[in-house]
């Protein structure tokens, strides 16, 4: 997903979030709270693992702070 959204927008970065924020959905295997995040810089692209607890609102607030942060330790 990140490297395909940084082709299709022509970007230098290309940043991607999904997974499993809940109430429903999730599994042993795949939790609800199981989220994951790629940067894709064109030359190569890092994945992150992380699990957050809380409700769903919770859950797409940290991941949506994770992928930035993400982002922005890369530009530092």
């Amino acid at each position: 997903m990140a490297q395909g959204i940084r082709k299709r927008c022509n970007s230098t970065w290309g940043l991607a979030v999904t997974g499993i924020a809940g109430p429903t959905g999730g599994t042993e295997d795949k939790p609800v709270g199981l989220v994951f995040h790629a940067l894709s810089n064109g030359e190569s692209t890092e994945v992150m693992e992380r699990k957050f607890p809380g409700d769903r609102e919770r859950v797409r607030w940290w991941a949506s702070q994770q992928a930035l942060d993400m982002l922005r330790r890369k530009l530092i």
